[in-house]
Order: C-alpha cells, then structure tokens, then sequence
C-alpha cells in the first residue's frame, strides 16, 4: 500500500512538475512538446493552442481513462451479458464454478464483439480525426457519441425512455421532432432497458433447472429421504442437461441475436 501511494504521488508531482515547465515555456515562446513526456504528448492532437488548453485535454484525458469501466457498463451491451451469466450459474447451483473472472471476461469480449461496428465508427469519425487535429473537441465529442446514441436508442424500450424524459421535464427541455435525444435521459433508460431484457433471459434460463429440481425434490421425498438435499441429487442432472443440449453455445448465439 504505500508502494502504491508512493507511486501515486510521484506521477502526481511529475505531472504537475511537467505541467509548471510547460506554462514557463509557454510564456516564454517555446513551441515544443507542452507536457514534457513525449508517451502523453503523443496521445494528444498537436496543435498551436494554448498550455492551458493542452493541460486541460491532459486532465480529461486521465478522466476518461478512470471512467473507462463505468462507461463500458452503461452505454454497452456488457450489462446483458453479465446479467444472463449470472443468472446461468445461479440456476445450476453452482457458488463459484464457473468463476467471476471467467464470466466477466466473456462478458468483455462478447460485448467488444457486439459493438465492434460502433467502436470501429467511433474511431475513424472521432478518435482519428481529432488525433490529426482535423476537427475540434466538440465536434469530436458529437462523432463519438453518435455511434453510441445510434445504438442505445435502437435498444432501449419506449417506455423507459419515456419515463425519463417525463422524469426530467421539469430540468432538461423536451427534444423537437429530429432533434437528439440528451444523454442523460437516454443513457439511464439504456440501462433500465438492459436490466429488464437480461432478467427476462435469466428467468428463461433459470426455468428448466428449477423443473429439474421441483423432479428430483419430489422422487427424493416420496422415497422418504429427508435428510438428503435435493440440490445434491439434482446438480449432476443439470449439469448432465446443460451439455447434452449444447448450453453455452445456444446461451451466447441466442445473446449475440438479441442485439441484431
């Protein structure tokens, strides 16, 4: 822990050391690199702006890099995913097998398989050009987020998005006909929608199992076995079950046409 908090401040001192050369030398005409760290001035599009400006893009920059995982959850089909494997092993029985980081994993790269088509948009309509310094932040901003709004409205259910933009009538104005609809009412309804969808999976995957085990804790009771778990007997079954119809292959195909 105090490794970590060594390191920590010694990139914060850097940065802010980097960040006092860099205005000196904006005051004094310099026309080089703003940050002083050639790997972070790469990452930013080049440019006669100001040192302020460039620290500011620094300072978004490390802020989006920190969001990256929230950001992934909420305007992705990663939601789904995880929601339905969850419900998977629930409803096998099974505490840790398979383990989190396995399904979470899936989860990732099935969602970067989905929203290739957005990510690649995204990119050379955004990320690209503002690297090339072609467009502004702005309008970066817009070209980025379209693909992303594309998606989510595609995906979100009418009624959640009504709801929320009912919610928020009193504080954000309500859209024209072809306007856009503002982010903050669309990513939650998103969410909500994604929610509903990966319970509405979970509970068709979780319903065959409990048949297998209203089964087994009937045959258990009639032979008067009370002391003998139902779960124990049933486990073998459903696990039985599970391969012979090819589970994880008709689970992730069917979550993949979900979205298409």
């Amino acid at each position: 822990m105090r490794h970590r908090t060594k390191v920590a401040l010694g990139a914060t001192l850097l940065l802010l050391v980097s960040a006092g050369a860099a205005l000196a030398q904006a005051a004094g005409g310099g026309a080089a690199g703003v940050t002083g760290i050639p790997g972070l001035d790469a990452l930013l599009p080049p440019g006669n702006g100001a040192a302020s400006g460039r620290i500011l893009q620094i300072v978004a920059l490390l802020t989006v890099l920190s969001l990256a995982p929230g950001l992934l959850v909420m305007v992705t089909s990663f939601t789904r995913f995880a929601v339905a494997f969850s419900f998977l092993r629930s409803g096998l029985g099974l505490q840790s097998t398979p383990a989190n980081l396995f399904l979470v994993s899936l989860s990732l790269f099935m969602t970067f398989y989905v929203m290739a088509p957005t990510f690649d948009r995204a990119w050379s309509e955004g990320v690209r050009p503002l690297q090339e310094n072609r467009i502004t932040e702005e309008e970066a901003f817009t070209r980025i987020t379209d693909p992303f709004r594309e998606f989510m409205s595609a995906q979100v259910r009418p009624k959640d998005l009504q709801t929320f933009q009912d919610l928020a009538s009193r504080t954000f104005p309500k859209p024209q006909e072809g306007e856009k609809i503002d982010l903050r009412i669309l990513i939650p309804a998103f969410m909500i929608s994604e929610l509903r969808r990966g319970f509405e999976i979970g509970f068709l995957i979780a319903l065959p199992f409990l048949v297998i085990d209203m089964i087994v804790s009937t045959i258990v009771m009639s032979m008067g076995m009370m002391m003998l778990p139902p779960t124990v007997i049933s486990l073998p079954f459903k696990v039985l079950f599970f391969i012979l119809i090819d589970g994880w292959n008709l689970l992730v195909s069917g979550l993949v046409r979900s979205f298409f």
